[in-house]
């Protein structure tokens, strides 16, 4: 018995046409949200180590803003970006260990690719950055 087979390829294309959209959207979107990842995480790292450079709390302030900046600047598109520096090791004495602790935050917008997602995911990377033990500190 033979069937006729007239228009299955035009059936199948309409099955199989969404998925495949589907899972290209899928990938893009893990790929969007692996790479905001990494941009954090370098970001983050550039703040904390510009902010250990300075010798004083309010010259590590700037020196982190402007690397902020300019890692956003070069890199990722945030809707928005928030910086928490922790700064408590520049009152620590000359020769005690101390360190700088930065916490970037980034809300990367993922609505553009018509996925069922939140329109915004929000990733945040926390670095450490040693201060020179025996540098003077203000």
């Amino acid at each position: 018995m033979i069937r006729d087979e007239r228009g299955s390829a035009s059936i199948e294309a309409v099955v199989v046409g969404p998925a495949v959209v589907l899972m290209i959207l899928l990938v893009v979107f893990g790929g969007r949200v692996a790479f905001a990842h990494q941009t954090v995480q370098e970001v983050a790292a550039d703040t904390a180590r510009a902010a250990s450079l300075a010798r004083t709390q309010a010259q590590a302030n700037t020196n982190a803003a402007a690397a902020l900046q300019a890692g956003f600047d070069q890199q990722l598109p945030c809707a928005d970006h928030d910086l928490d520096l922790d700064l408590g090791g520049f009152s620590r004495p000359v020769g005690t260990p101390a360190s700088v602790v930065a916490t970037v935050t980034c809300r990367v917008a993922v609505a553009d690719l018509g996925l069922p997602t939140p329109g915004v995911i929000t990733i945040s990377a926390t670095m450490t950055s040693s201060l020179d033990t025996y540098r003077e500190r203000r």
